[in-house]
C-alpha cells in the first residue's frame, strides 16, 4: 500500500521520545565546546568556564521562574535516581504510572494508584502520605498517554503531612509552567535541547545527603558546559508556543472518525489530557504491526515510552490505568513538537484511516 520514504520526506511524530534540536541550542553548544576548560580549574580558562556555567544556571532559573537550586545532570534518569537515592525523606511514594526512569530509581518504593482516567488517587495518597516525611514522585504529563496529574492539589496534600514532593517535570518543560513541588527533574533533549543533559531543581541543598564531587558537593562528574549552554539557550526559546493550535486542529476529525471505525481515542477518558500527546487504539492491529505500516509510509510514531518500547510486555502506565488488554494492546502514542507542521498532522491523520478502513 505505501512506498519506502526517502529520510528527507519523513514526517517525525515522536517528539515526546526526544524533540528536534533547536537552532538557539546548536548555536549555544558550539560556543560552549570554545570554552574547552573544566569549570572547576581554578586557573583563568577554568574560571571564565565556570562563569559562563554559573550564567547558564541563573538563566535556567529565570526561565522557569524557580526560586530555589539548579543542580545539572547527564538527564532525567540521573536527576531521578539523585532526587530519589539521595532526599532526606522517610518512606518512597510512587505513582504507579510514572516512567520508567522514576520506578527504576526507587524499586522498593510504594506504588500508589491511578484511577482509570490516569489521575492518581488522592484518597490512597491523603492516606499513604501519614507517615514520617515521605517523598512523593508524580509525574506532571505522563509520556504515554498526556495526562496532566492535579499537582496544585497534589502539593498542599504532601506539604501537609510534612512530605517531600518531586515532580518528573520532563515532559512539561517548555509547555507549561513548573508547578509548585519540592524537587523537579528536567531533560534537555524533551524540550528542543541536546541529549545527554538535564537538571534536578531542588528548594534547598537540605533535602539531600551531599555525595561530594561537583554541583557544590551534590553530583560526581565534570559538567557538560556545552549541554548546559544549549538547554538554558532552547528553554529561553520556549517562550515562543510549542504548537500552534491550528496544527492540531486535524486531530479533532480524526478523533471522531476513530470513534466511528470503532476505535479508542484516550484522550476522551482522561481526566486532564494535553494537546500535544495522543494515544490511540486502532480497530482490529497491534500496536506493533501499526508502527512499521506508519515507519513503511514515512511517519515516525511510537508505542508507548521510548525506554519500554522494545519491550514485549505491556504498557505498565495502561495498565495501571486499567486499560482493557485489547485495548491496550493495539494502542500508539503520537506525539507532537515545536517543528510539527499541520500538512504532517494532516498526513497522519489520512494514513490512519487508511490503515483503519484496511480489508
Amino acid at each position: 500500500m505505501f512506498r519506502a520514504c526517502p529520510i528527507a520526506e519523513r514526517i517525525y511524530l515522536d517528539h515526546a521520545a526526544t524533540t528536534p534540536i533547536r537552532p538557539e541550542a546548536l548555536a549555544a553548544m558550539e560556543a560552549g565546546w570554545r570554552l574547552w576548560a573544566n569549570p572547576s580549574s581554578p586557573h583563568a580558562e577554568g574560571r571564565k568556564a565556570k562563569a559562563a556555567l554559573e550564567a547558564a544556571r541563573a538563566r535556567i532559573a529565570a526561565a522557569l521562574e524557580w526560586d530555589g537550586e539548579v543542580i545539572f545532570t547527564s538527564g532525567a534518569s540521573e536527576a531521578a535516581q539523585l532526587a530519589l537515592g539521595s532526599a532526606q525523606a522517610g518512606a518512597r511514594l510512587v505513582a504507579a504510572s510514572e516512567h520508567d526512569a522514576i520506578l527504576g530509581a526507587a524499586p522498593d518504593a510504594e506504588r500508589l494508584p491511578v484511577q482509570p482516567d490516569g489521575a492518581l488517587d488522592l484518597e490512597v495518597l491523603q492516606e499513604a502520605v501519614q507517615r514520617e516525611r515521605p517523598l512523593v514522585a508524580v509525574q506532571q504529563i505522563n509520556s504515554e498517554t498526556g495526562q496532566r496529574q492535579d499537582l496544585a492539589t497534589i502539593a498542599p496534600t504532601v506539604r501537609q503531612a510534612g512530605g517531600v514532593l518531586l515532580a518528573d517535570c520532563a515532559q512539561g518543560t517548555g509547555k507549561f509552567a513548573m508547578p509548585d513541588c519540592d524537587m523537579a527533574i528536567l531533560s534537555a533533549h524533551k524540550f528542543g535541547g541536546p541529549v545527554g543533559v538535564g537538571a534536578l531543581l531542588v528548594r534547598d541543598y537540605k533535602l539531600l545527603k551531599p555525595s561530594g564531587g561537583h554541583e557544590r558537593g551534590y553530583r560526581r562528574g565534570t559538567e557538560n558546559l556545552p549541554g548546559v549552554l544549549a538547554m538554558a539557550a532552547a528553554l529561553e526559546a520556549c517562550d515562543r508556543p510549542y504548537c500552534d493550535p491550528d496544527v492540531l486542529e486535524p486531530l479533532a476529525a480524526l478523533a471522531e472518525d476513530c470513534h466511528a471505525m470503532g476505535g479508542t481515542w484516550l484522550a476522551d477518558r482522561l481526566a486532564a489530557p494535553t494537546p500535544y500527546i495522543r494515544a490511540i487504539a486502532m480497530p482490529g492491529m497491534s500496536g506493533s504491526a501499526q508502527l512499521m505500516r506508519f515507519d513503511m509510509a514515512g511517519i515516525a510514531v511510537s508505542q508507548g515510552s521510548a525506554c519500554s518500547s522494545g519491550s514485549l510486555k505491556r504498557s505498565h502506565v495502561l495498565e495501571a490505568m486499567q486499560l482493557e488488554p485489547d485495548i491496550a494492546d493495539r494502542t500508539i502514542r503520537v506525539s507532537l513538537g515545536w517543528t510539527t507542521t499541520r500538512a504532517e498532522v494532516e498526513r497522519f491523520c489520512d494514513v490512519w484511516r487508511e490503515l483503519a478502513q484496511r480489508d
